[in-house]
């Protein structure tokens, strides 16, 4: 179990040393922390290891896995013991729905962690990134629109070009 924690921590620390890139998890990361809910001794052990369970699936770079742990946090939020707790499983749902690519939900998620804690840079940092992912998209969406209408005008105009020549030879 050490180890897995280890890694987790290593995976976290890109964020703290001012890495705009959200930390990815792998299968044997999660593979661990599913064994150590299976273990967990009481209920308090349980939770634990299953907030560092819903963690890791939603920094899984599997969708099903991002899936998972979205629907586990979804369950589970009425059932905060703290705001602490509830800004957490938030900040993970927001994770777990900008993986997904959705970013609207995402944005909304961030919102509420910051109604409990307005300065948590973990939440600030991932509504850059949502931010940023979202006006890239924007901006791609609109060179495929352009770039349609090009075409568009150019296939027109070479219809509009090759009848008018057409009509000229008779």
């Amino acid at each position: 179990m050490d180890s897995h924690v280890g890694k987790l921590i290593d995976s976290v620390g890109s964020i703290f040393r001012g890495s705009d890139i959200l930390p990815w998890c792998d299968r044997d990361i999660i593979a661990g922390f599913e064994s150590e809910v299976a273990e967990a001794k009481n209920e308090e052990q349980k939770n634990e290891s299953l907030m560092r369970l819903s963690w890791a699936l939603v920094h899984s770079r599997q969708p099903e896995d991002v899936n998972r742990g979205i629907g586990m946090l979804e369950a589970s939020l009425d059932r905060s013991s703290s705001p602490e707790q509830a800004r957490e499983k938030l900040y993970l749902l927001a994770v777990g729905r900008y993986r997904t690519g959705d970013y609207t939900r995402s944005r909304q998620l961030l919102e509420r962690c910051l109604e409990v804690q307005h300065d948590w840079r973990q939440a600030m940092t991932l509504q850059r990134l949502v931010e940023e992912k979202t006006r890239r998209d924007g901006m791609i969406g609109m060179a495929i629109i352009t770039g349609a209408f090009g075409v568009v005008g150019l296939v027109a105009g070479g219809i509009i070009a090759a009848a008018s020549s057409s009509s000229r030879r008779r």
